[in-house]
Formats: structure tokens, sequence, C-alpha cells
């Protein structure tokens, strides 16, 4: 039924709102922790650079559309769909409340692969474990390349880069102290945090465009594949005019531009973006995109 692939577009919404309070913490913890924003300026720096990471690729997007379940062995529902945004609404909702750090993509991905398994009747072959690709390791599909393996490698590699810079930004004020004169005033607790201070802005702008290069784009491959599953059961067709958005220009490995500004405006609205500043940065998106050869992305307000 066409009321319920609406309600997972709802739901999708929904999920993206609470992800966006959920993981915005992550990115501005520490520039509100050393107070060189206070918490709305870090909200705002969140809420923008979110919005622009969200309309940048659309490859996460297309491994949850098509990467991590097979289509042709379960029948991917609208039911299905929103018994998984609902797990996963419950369980941010949960951990949020609880305080606890759990990865809302992690619960999207277990919520889509149960809802799957249990359509299926517990069919193992309903989830990709490992698919090779035309290239190296990146171009791979299934679980064991898209969600195992970077759980453990990232982690680790977070770990490590930490060690390292941090070790080596050491060795350089050291060595800056020991030299004398004005380097070993550049050394001083004073100038290192000033200079951190600005860094920190950087770091923080960066960490919000990555999460939300990652986070809503994991929305719109839910929403991407409801749309695809409904056009193969013939929902989509004969659709009245004022839906007639909702037919895809593609195949299902194909992201539409109204798929990519709901997703990413659901989350922006979820992170803080109430704020003229995010607007305006929303406004030079859309030019950007209207541009000759760009996308047409459709108002998702």
């Amino acid at each position: 039924m066409l009321t319920l692939v609406l309600i997972v577009i709802l739901a999708a919404l929904v999920f993206e709102f609470i992800n966006g309070f959920h993981d915005t913490a992550n990115s501005i913890a520490t520039v509100v922790a050393t107070k060189v924003l206070t918490p709305g300026q870090a909200i705002i720096l969140a809420a923008s650079t979110n919005l622009i990471g969200a309309f940048m690729g659309t490859a996460v997007a297309k491994t949850i559309a098509s990467g991590l379940v097979d289509t042709d062995v379960v029948n991917v529902t609208s039911q299905v769909l929103i018994c998984t945004l609902v797990g996963a609404i419950i369980w941010n909702l949960i951990t949020w409340w609880r305080g606890l750090p759990s990865s809302s993509s992690h619960a999207l991905i277990g919520g889509l692969c149960g809802a799957a398994l249990a359509a299926s009747h517990n069919n193992w072959a309903a989830l990709i474990w490992s698919k090779a690709g035309d290239g190296d390791w990146s171009t791979s599909k299934g679980l064991l390349w898209k969600v195992v393996m970077p759980m453990i490698t990232s982690p680790l590699a977070g770990f490590l880069l930490g060690v390292s810079i941090i070790s080596l930004l050491y060795l350089i004020i050291a060595g800056l102290m020991k030299a004398g004169g004005p380097l070993a005033r550049m050394a001083k607790p004073r100038w290192v945090n000033a200079f951190f201070g600005k860094a920190q802005l950087v770091s923080a702008a960066y960490m919000g465009f990555a999460h939300g290069r990652q986070d809503a784009q994991k929305t719109m491959g839910i929403i991407a594949l409801s749309i695809f599953g409904a056009q193969s059961a013939g929902i989509l067709d004969n659709l009245p005019a004022w839906l007639a958005f909702l037919h895809p220009d593609g195949g299902k490995d194909d992201i539409d531009s109204w798929v990519i500004a709901t997703g990413a405006r659901g989350h922006d609205q979820g992170t803080g973006g109430d704020h003229p500043a995010v607007d305006v940065v929303l406004a030079a998106i859309r030019v950007q995109e209207g541009e000759p050869g760009g996308q047409v992305v459709k108002d998702a307000r």
C-alpha cells in the first residue's frame, strides 16, 4: 500500500531527527569542553557542517539500499522497513535516555538485518555477508566489508593515529623548548592553547561534515529501498500528481535528489538546524546544485 510507503518515509525522518541530536555531541564535545565555543555556537557549527556533509555523495546510501540485504531472496516490504526503523528508534531513545554511547548506524543496520531475516523465515541467504567487487576490497559488498571490518578497524585506527599524533606534538613542543629564544616562547601553554583552540574549530567542523556525510545517507538508503520495493510491487503505478516525485528516476542503486534533500534536512533538524546561519548554508547548497550539470534538489522542509 502507498500509505505504508509514506509511513516508512515519515519513520525514516523521525529516526534521522533522533539520530541528529543523539550523535551531535560527538562532534562538538571537545570545543564545548575546552570553552572554545559556547554550546549554542557549537550547535550552529555542527548543524551547518552536518548539512553540507549530507549532500556530499551517496555511497553509504547505496550500501544500505542494495549492499547488505539480498532483495532477490527476501522481499523487503514497507512492513519490514517500518520494523527496522521502529527498532532503531526505540534503541536510540533508550541509549540517549541512559546516556550510553551507542551507534545509531549499528542500530539501523541491525534492525534492517534482523527484520529481513525474520521476513525470510530465518533464511540467512537473505543477508549479503561478502560479495566481491569489481576492483579492490573497497568495492566489495556485504556485512563483512561494509559493517564488521570497519567496526573493528575504525577504533584501532583512531587509537593508533591519536597516540601517534599526540606523541609527535609532544616531540615538536619539546624541540621548541630546547631551541630557546622565540621558538621556546611558542611552546608556552598560552601559545599552545591559543593555537589548538583555533585548530579545534577546524577539527570540529570536519567531524560534523563527516558525520553528516555518513549518517544522513543511511536514512536515504532506507527510503530508496522502500521506493524500489514499492516500484517492483507496482504500488507506484498511476500515482496522483502531487506524489509523482515518488517515482524513482533510476534503479535501486540510484538515489533520487528528493531523497538526498529529505534525509539531509531531517538530520539537520535533529542536529539543531533551526537557525538563520543554517538556512544560509542550505541556500548556498541549493544554488550550487542548480548550476549546469548539478542536481535539482527539492526542498525537503
